[in-house]
């Protein structure tokens, strides 16, 4: 059985829009949980554009379940990780300039580098997870560097325009998951995935787990936290 995880970062895009202090992302991790998520994502910038320092550090001490901190490999990243040592660390792609993750994270070309942060991670009990795209070089990469988990990414098949090529994405990730398990990873996806698409993901052998933020948050605005992540998870069952 597939769980949900609730990115709960565009709560927080929500509150920074008028630079106030409402609506108060603890509280929307918190009613996550209640409603049924194994674990609490957010991706702490470099810009802060959304989750903050402090609100990082307020999750770590409130929510019950699994904390996955998605973040840049980068030398304050780390620095704050160890700091705060969330359950899990997604080593995502960020630039300054998008809007939100574009595609996976590059593991193929970086060996040595993700290597020396993983086992950084590793030595501070914090679990590693890369955010990368379904195929297998990078996936091989991942398993190299020390990884426990590869998320993949699903961008590509939940921007499908047609039947034909949505199904054709969920193939490559159904692939990808084979080699995954088959290299010893644990298997998580996410990016764009929503009420109505998000099944077929679940399907796939072995999904352990699915990362939603924006589709939830955008319903929750209509139907309450409690009630989208209730429904999102309906979604998943089928």
């Amino acid at each position: 059985m597939t769980n949900l995880a609730v990115n709960i970062d565009h709560i927080a895009t929500l509150r920074e829009a008028r630079g106030g202090t409402e609506p108060e992302p603890i509280t929307g991790a918190l009613l996550a949980e209640l409603a049924g998520a194994v674990g609490i994502v957010c991706h702490l910038r470099e810009d802060r554009r959304h989750i903050n320092d402090r609100d990082l550090r307020l999750l770590r001490d409130v929510i019950h379940s699994k904390l996955d901190l998605e973040m840049a490999a980068t030398e304050e990243m780390l620095s704050i990780a160890i700091d705060i040592v969330p359950d899990l660390v997604t080593f995502v792609p960020e630039k300054r300039e998008e809007l939100t993750t574009e595609g996976g994270l590059n593991v193929a070309d970086n060996i040595h580098y993700f290597t020396n942060a993983t086992a950084i991670m590793r030595e501070h009990g914090i679990e590693v997870s890369f955010f990368i795209e379904p195929n297998e070089l990078q996936i091989e990469a991942a398993a190299t560097v020390g990884a426990d988990i590869v998320e993949l990414h699903t961008g590509i098949y939940s921007n499908a325009i047609n039947a034909a090529e949505r199904d054709f994405e969920l193939r490559r990730l159904l692939e990808a998951a084979e080699i995954a398990t088959e290299a010893g990873l644990r298997v998580t996806a996410g990016h764009g995935l929503d009420y109505r698409n998000v099944r077929p993901i679940c399907q796939i052998p072995n999904m352990e787990e699915i990362s939603i933020g924006h589709a939830i948050i955008a319903r929750a605005v209509f139907v309450g936290m409690d009630q989208a992540v209730r429904q999102m998870i309906a979604a998943m069952r089928g």
